[in-house]
């Protein structure tokens, strides 16, 4: 394809106003930068990158008898069936923002129940139970974990006559 005489003037008539629109450009830049002025923005107007927050810190994990006024009564490691329910309670200082905490129940290894507890800050406690059967005697423990998955504690403990 060939381009005639007037076609081919205005092509170089555009480039020639482009590259001086670059050339202005970069000049403009040379000299913002030889005084001081920043060509990025400043780091308070890049976007936020989200990270990931702190998890809340286990202060205090306990199995016990009964919870009353938000406390544990009559910690231990063996309980009697006959007390009918047995108490997981934990305690978070400080809990940075609304979060969750799993307590999961096992009995002889195996997973019987996962309670889901939300924690709100800056500090919380909170417990889950167990409803305890003549079959469920002999070992047990209950694994405190974070949102992320991650085991904060690991409480055991036996039922026994």
């Amino acid at each position: 394809m060939f381009l005639k005489k007037k076609q081919v003037h205005a092509y170089d008539k555009n480039v020639k106003s482009l590259s001086g629109k670059i050339a202005v450009f970069f000049m403009v830049c040379l000299l913002a930068s030889a005084v001081g002025v920043p060509c990025a923005p400043a780091q308070d107007q890049l976007p936020l990158i989200r990270q990931q927050p702190e998890p809340p810190v286990l202060v205090a994990a306990v199995m016990c008898e009964a919870i009353e006024k938000f406390k544990p009564v009559n910690q231990a490691v063996v309980f009697s069936i006959s007390l009918g329910r047995v108490f997981c309670f934990t305690a978070f200082d400080p809990v940075h923002e609304e979060t969750s905490v799993y307590h999961h129940w096992y009995r002889q290894d195996r997973l019987i129940s996962s309670a889901k507890l939300v924690l709100n800050p800056p500090k919380w406690s909170s417990f889950s139970s167990m409803q305890l059967r003549e079959a469920d005697k002999g070992p047990w423990r209950v694994e405190i974990v974070d949102s992320r998955g991650k085991l904060m504690k690991t409480l055991r403990f036996s039922i026994s006559d």
